[in-house]
């Protein structure tokens, strides 16, 4: 018999249990079923679902669970002998999802989650405890939906000094960016628009004020650059402020607003290395890999010492794409790819102490609302030469005609960063502005 001929032995399947059937726990049983003989063979053994939960038994997932059995008590599939990996599909950073995760590996058994809030706030307690128990705590479905992005750091870029990590996180934000582009709608009514088509959700909060891009930027810090996730430290500034005006104006300039979350270390310095992590929207130059990136795509970029530019695009959420996320987890367990979770033991992360940027060199991109009267112009320029802050141009869009609120946009030359604040300080509490300003930075290609 010749070595092509030969078949490796029979395995045992890989018995998984999932708790939560949503959009996403739906999709993973879908494409357990419908691609079972490739997952299979590419696994090396069979992936079976042994035991499924939800909170509702009788709704309608478009999907037969008959042949699954049921559990009422989530929590009693981390102690069933029958099952292998806990597959966590519920959300939220704590109460059950976090107590399964912990109930699940202190068990000794596999677990997988999309659930990104939680790794965010707790991946270094569980990862203790999937080291202490030689068991796998997999979250590729954490970050980028269907990217694998999460394993291209912990792998494919592996040989790599990272020098920083940057990308489109949240598909709510970009969807509604990129339709006020191309509708000249505010971002109001395209909010409702992306309510409608349920690209946002009905408490919209998380994804428009930044907070979920920050939980996934976190997760790939300490990946990338082997350091303590520390959500804590992400400064966070969201999108509800830019107006259809800033994308017009943006545009005109030669560049697309997008929301981007970045991630670099500063090199050591006599008080050692330190993590700089944010999220916030910028003006990103159409020439830039992440500006054709549009509608509910996410796009990672990874700057590698060796590697160079790597860039991750694709689906950022969605049953199939999430889905594919959770079960390649899978097939890594069932092949036996144990890992750790962050690249290196967590003994070994770098707890890296957040970096203050204010010395960092930006151009930025200002836009302020004010009365309609002489002399507000005059006093934002000499706050900006106050703070030593250099103006590029200057654009006034136009007079109302009945005597509102006028938009005051402006781009500075490159400067320390903390020069602009210490002019919008100069600015607090006038009353000729009628609404905080809106400050973003020019992204470098």
């Amino acid at each position: 018999m010749s070595i092509a001929d030969a078949k490796p032995p029979l395995r045992p399947p890989l018995r998984i249990a999932i708790a939560g059937l949503g959009t996403v726990g739906a999709g993973v049983i879908r494409l357990l079923e419908t691609n079972h003989d490739l997952i299979a063979a590419r696994a090396g053994r069979a992936i079976e679902v042994v035991s499924v939960n939800a909170r509702d038994r009788n709704k309608d997932r478009g999907i037969d669970l008959s042949s699954y059995s049921w559990t009422d008590d989530m929590m009693a599939m981390s102690a069933n002998p029958d099952v292998d990996v806990v597959v966590e599909l519920i959300g939220g950073s704590d109460g059950p999802a976090l107590a399964l995760a912990k109930s699940a590996l202190g068990a000794g058994k596999g677990f997988v989650t999309a659930n990104k809030a939680m790794i965010a706030h707790h991946g270094m307690a569980l990862a203790e405890i999937a080291e202490s128990h030689n068991q796998s705590l997999k979250f590729e479905a954490a970050v980028a939906g269907g990217i694998p992005v999460v394993k291209g750091l912990r792998e494919g870029a592996a040989a790599n000094a990272l020098t920083r990590i940057y990308g489109i996180l949240n598909g709510t934000c970009n969807y509604i960016l990129s339709e006020m582009e191309e509708t000249g709608a505010d971002f109001g009514e395209t909010l409702a628009e992306a309510q409608r088509l349920g690209y946002a959700e009905a408490d919209p909060t998380f994804d428009i004020e930044g907070v979920d891009a920050a939980h996934k930027l976190a997760i790939l810090a300490g990946i990338g650059f082997g350091a303590r996730v520390d959500f804590d430290a992400v400064r966070t500034t969201g999108i509800s402020q830019v107006r259809s005006a800033d994308i017009a104006q943006a545009d005109a300039l030669g560049f697309v607003i997008r929301l981007i979350a970045m991630a670099d270390v500063e090199s050591d310095g006599p008080d050692g290395a330190k993590l700089l992590q944010r999220v916030r929207p910028c003006l990103v130059p159409k020439d830039h890999p992440l500006a054709p990136v549009d509608g509910p795509t996410n796009a990672v970029v990874a700057e590698g010492n060796f590697s160079g530019r790597l860039l991750f695009q694709g689906a950022g959420a969605g049953d199939g794409p999430t889905a594919s996320a959770v079960v390649a987890d899978l097939i890594d367990i069932a092949r036996e790819d144990i890992g750790v979770p962050f690249s290196v033991p967590v003994a070994q992360l770098k707890k890296l102490p957040a970096t203050e940027p204010g010395h960092r060199m930006e151009r930025t991109y200002l836009r302020f609302t004010v009365t309609d009267r002489p002399g507000v112009l005059a006093e934002i320029t000499a706050a900006m030469r106050d703070g030593n802050v250099s103006i590029e141009s200057l654009i006034q869009q136009g007079r109302p005609s009945d005597g509102g609120d006028v938009l005051v946009a402006m781009v500075t030359h490159e400067g320390p960063e903390r020069c602009v604040r210490e002019a919008l300080d100069l600015l607090e509490g006038s009353d000729s502005l009628t609404a905080p300003p809106l400050v973003m930075p020019i992204l470098k290609s």
